[in-house]
């Protein structure tokens, strides 16, 4: 690990990001994970990326060594659900990771990708390249990947204005009150546990729609829509509802009646236009086996209930 030690001796205020921005050869938006996670402090105390730095400052930025990334094309079987020139619609499968990080390495979706497709985007870099948007490694369901540069910035833009829409589905432990609602909070890394996310004042705004699907005993089947893209969004939301996405391993319960080996949280519909041609773009995926097995035995239970 490299250790910055820095005096900020400026009379006018300036954002921490920026300021070690120009003191390192870091982006922004590096700086801004190293401050999520923890890594960044001053005054001896861990620091956001916006905080305005004030005459004489002492700032501490602990910056981990890089990790060789094995980024050689692996013929992963992926689900190609459509492809043109500029992109690319994948139906991932659940415990398949999308990019190398945090341990993760050689079996990702990017691996899978460099082997099926001819071109990807170059715009995230080498670790993470046609990555628009992501979904955790143990949610299933559709991602669009980037061939050009010209597709990634268009798709990228659709994601920010809210015109990308992205639905899920997601069975949550429990009986929802409410048929439909919105979840309006802020979220940010936890406290506690630095990997996982939690609702906190000192967060960033995460808003999240639902709609109740069907109702079981214990457990409620849910449509979401999201219209913000936190970190964990959906699966933290969940939790602060009180009714936690089934099969969860950092937000739900320790004991669940099945066996799983993630949640069952599924990302079924995908729409956006065509960064070329401007067609409207719907694509809908299935829900997996091992989801659909479970509430077929849940609607068995309550008929003979």
């Amino acid at each position: 690990m490299k250790t910055l030690n820095l005096k900020f001796d400026s009379p006018l205020s300036v954002r921490l990001d920026v300021f070690l921005s120009e003191k390192s050869e870091l982006t922004r938006s590096h700086i801004k994970n190293l401050c999520e996670s923890g890594a960044v402090f001053v005054n001896g105390k861990i620091s956001k990326a916006n905080k305005l730095l004030k005459f004489g400052d002492d700032i501490v930025l602990n910056i981990p060594d890089d990790k060789k990334c094995d980024l050689s094309p692996k013929n992963i079987p992926i689900d190609i659900v459509y492809q043109d020139g500029d992109l690319a619609v994948i139906n991932k499968p659940q415990g398949l990771t999308v990019h190398a990080g945090n341990g993760t390495n050689g079996d990702t979706l990017v691996n899978a990708l460099l082997f099926h497709l001819d071109n990807l985007s170059g715009i995230n870099g080498v670790i993470r390249p046609g990555i628009v948007h992501r979904i955790d490694k143990n949610t299933s369901g559709l991602l669009v990947v980037a061939k050009n540069d010209k597709a990634h910035v268009s798709l990228a833009e659709q994601i920010q204005k809210k015109v990308c829409k992205r639905t899920y589905l997601a069975l949550l432990e429990g009986n929802l009150k409410s048929d439909e609602g919105e979840i309006d909070t802020f979220i940010g890394r936890d406290d506690k546990d630095r990997v996982k996310m939690a609702v906190k004042s000192s967060g960033r705004r995460a808003v999240t729609n639902y709609r109740v699907l069907e109702r079981f005993t214990a457990y409620t089947l849910c449509e979401f829509t999201l219209q913000t893209g936190r970190t964990h969004q959906i699966r933290v939301h969940c939790k602060y509802l009180g009714h936690p996405i089934v099969g969860d391993p950092e937000y739900g319960y320790k004991n669940s009646k099945f066996k799983l080996k993630g949640q069952l949280l599924h990302a079924a519909k995908l729409e956006f236009f065509h960064p070329s041609t401007g067609e409207k773009m719907v694509f809908t995926a299935p829900l997996p086996d091992y989801f659909e097995e479970i509430l077929i035995k849940l609607r068995n239970l309550q008929v003979r209930n």
